[in-house]
């Protein structure tokens, strides 16, 4: 999976592109990722005794990977992912432009 857990991404497609943000979830059976402050969507919630709040209240909703590239940390932008396996045998993601690993 080229997208994990608190990894940085960038949005490259739909309303908020060129937003930057964190992933804070991960659906990858869907292709999908939540990430923080990005496709902000509002529903109405009903109250629900003293425990939730009634009203619009706006929140993430997930975005598909294709919509998205990883933020490499060295070179500080968006790449294409590859896959390198190491002498230990363990697989590992790799930065396309300046051949950092992922982690």
């Amino acid at each position: 999976m080229k997208i994990k857990k608190d990894d940085n991404v960038l949005v490259i497609a739909g309303k908020d592109k060129g937003k930057k943000g964190k992933v804070r979830f991960v659906y990858p059976r869907e292709h999908r990722a939540l990430v923080e402050g990005v496709n902000l969507i509002k529903t109405h919630s009903k109250a629900k005794q003293q425990v939730k709040q009634a009203g619009l209240i706006e929140r993430e909703a997930p975005i598909d990977f294709s919509n998205m590239m990883l933020m490499c940390n060295r070179c500080n932008h968006p790449v294409r992912v590859g896959f390198k396996t190491l002498d230990d045998g363990s697989k590992v993601r790799i930065c396309r432009a300046c051949g950092e690993v992922i982690e």
